[in-house]
């Protein structure tokens, strides 16, 4: 599941569609862009722009004008599984999110379940081949708590540190901080040597402190190498795998309903 480096990276894809002209829409996928039947996100869209990019934790959308230039609906865009946003040009040509990854498969025109079609000839494309991915008008954000990007460290402390559960699945709660996701817990737990399963309640300033710097250059990392997947610890959550600082045998455990992976001597 995309985290919310993956959706940073597409939402920076996403401003190679601002504000140029929609010529039509495709919005035909009942599925990825249901509750809309077929027409419906294309008759908001039409003759109107993109004009502003938005992330909170996992949620991607754009704010649009209508034909004229009024205020029209914040269009939602949830990559799914494996859905990748791409954004062409005039030519064809792709722009931004560096070179297009090889399919060992033919590709198939299906697998463009929403495409967006610009008057000057260029597109916006969801491209998911496994049909997971989601777009629909005015996207609801009431649930998510705060980027985990953007949140302070006082508030951090607050919303992090209340209750008693392990501090993976605070992590993880997409109310208290919208963002993390498995592996970016793993990495960021790892990072601060800390167990996943130790009590929120009880990890004091220090730690929490701790957790918050860890977090921050965690994702700064991911974000800059290309996703979750290039964080240090990643490549060590496997079987007869040793923790990548200081040797000892990497533990895998279920926390907080996830599957976990964590340092048996740094964060026993």
């Amino acid at each position: 599941m995309p985290e919310l480096p993956e959706v940073e990276l597409a939402r920076k894809v996403l401003e190679g569609a601002l504000d140029r002209t929609i010529r039509s829409v495709d919005d035909n996928d009942e599925w990825v862009c249901r509750p809309h039947p077929p027409g419906e996100i294309a008759t908001a869209l039409a003759g109107g722009k993109l004009t502003v990019a938005h992330r909170q934790g996992k949620t991607m959308w754009c704010e649009t004008t209508r034909r004229g230039g009024k205020p029209g609906p914040h269009l939602g865009i949830h990559l799914g599984m494996g859905g990748r946003i791409v954004v062409t040009d005039t030519e064809g040509e792709r722009i931004g999110g560096g070179p297009e990854r090889p399919d060992r498969s033919p590709r198939k025109a299906e697998w463009d379940r929403f495409t967006v079609n610009f008057t000057d000839g260029g597109q916006l494309r969801l491209f998911d081949k496994r049909r997971l991915g989601r777009v629909r008008l005015e996207p609801d954000l009431d649930a998510l708590g705060p980027d985990a990007e953007m949140i302070s460290r006082d508030e951090f402390r607050t919303r992090v540190g209340r209750g008693h559960a392990a501090v993976k699945a605070r992590l993880l709660d997409q109310s208290v901080l919208a963002g993390v996701g498995n592996l970016l817990a793993d990495e960021t737990l790892w990072q601060a040597s800390l167990s996943p399963a130790a009590p929120a309640d009880e990890l004091g300033g220090a730690r929490l402190d701790r957790l918050y710097d860890s977090l921050e250059q965690s994702l700064k990392a991911a974000v800059a190498n290309g996703g979750v997947h290039t964080g240090e610890v990643i490549p060590f959550r496997r079987a007869e795998a040793t923790c990548p600082r200081c040797g000892a045998p990497m533990v895998h455990g279920t926390v907080g309903g996830r599957s976990t992976w964590w340092c048996s001597q740094e964060q026993g």
